[in-house]
């Protein structure tokens, strides 16, 4: 039936990105309770170390041909993946999981203002916004936010609209296996940095389970699946919708990490929500649909 598989086409992107968003920000809550033992660049090492071993055996990345106006979007998505590893787990050691992510969250609302161009459009990313100006401690409690971490949560967003940006140029042929070479690219800066600031537990054996879980869960997992996401989905799309990772992560942390909301910061979640919904199901098809062959 033409008309149901085309609202398959539609809604399979938005399922596979609600997906990579509980596994990554699930994958950050583990990941956090590794930092007393191995240091946040320790846990950043072994998650892309670990990441991105799994997405080689899987995808085999020596086998993609890339064109040549793809290969700087490449190199730019390989370090911005990276560089949003490193900065985020940084910021996490002295700020809480959701506020990081709300602050890392401006890079890709950053992407879906700008490229918004009908009304409706707004609509969402203002209610993104104002979700996120109250699930912010401001006022008096700003004083408490470290702004080194603050720093490098907003720095981490800004690595996330690259990211985003550059990931649809540069996996529009490959699709997620793109995903292994730009995580390779990603191992090659900042293992070795992330390895000499860890502390000697790294190397005991016994951290290397809860590393590869916070590999599946944080980076083989999600980032493939964003990248299906990524070349199915308008720009202003992709980056509505990850709205919310505020939400899950603000979730994720009372969950795991035994962090409480306040009512404020759970209006603030609802609005961010309503922004992602709002702008899912005003969105338009794609008149095509790239098929990914994932096999």
């Amino acid at each position: 039936m033409p008309g149901l598989s085309r609202k398959t086409s539609v809604w399979m992107p938005v399922a596979v990105i609600l997906i990579a968003m509980l596994s990554i920000q699930s994958g950050a809550s583990l990941a956090k309770s590794l930092f007393p033992v191995v240091g946040a660049p320790g846990v950043t090492a072994l998650r892309i170390a670990l990441g991105t071993l799994i997405l080689v055996v899987i995808f085999k990345p020596w086998r993609l041909r890339f064109k040549k106006e793809q290969r700087l979007p490449l190199l730019f998505y390989g370090l911005a993946l990276g560089g949003m590893n490193y900065m985020f787990y940084l910021s996490i050691q002295t700020i809480p999981l959701g506020i990081a992510v709300a602050l890392e969250f401006t890079g890709p609302l950053a992407v879906a203002l700008f490229s918004s161009r009908r009304p409706v459009d707004f609509i969402w990313v203002i209610l993104a916004v104002l979700g996120l100006w109250f699930l912010l401690p401001l006022g008096q409690d700003v004083a408490q936010i470290d702004l080194t971490g603050a720093a490098l949560a907003l720095g981490a967003g800004a690595c996330w609209a690259v990211y985003i940006l550059t990931g649809q140029r540069a996996g529009e042929e490959h699709g997620p296996a793109t995903v292994a070479l730009g995580s390779l690219i990603a191992a090659i800066i900042f293992v070795p940095i992330g390895m000499a600031q860890a502390t000697d537990s790294i190397w005991q054996w016994s951290i290397l389970p809860v590393g590869l879980a916070v590999a599946v869960l944080s980076t083989a997992l999600p980032y493939s699946l964003e990248m299906i996401a990524l070349t199915r989905l308008p720009t202003r799309i992709f980056g509505t919708l990850m709205s919310m990772e505020p939400a899950l992560a603000a979730i994720s942390g009372m969950v795991f990490l035994g962090e409480t909301l306040t009512f404020t910061q759970t209006l603030a979640l609802c609005s961010i929500i309503a922004a992602s919904m709002g702008s899912t199901l005003t969105m338009r098809p794609e008149p095509k649909v790239q098929k990914v062959d994932i096999s």
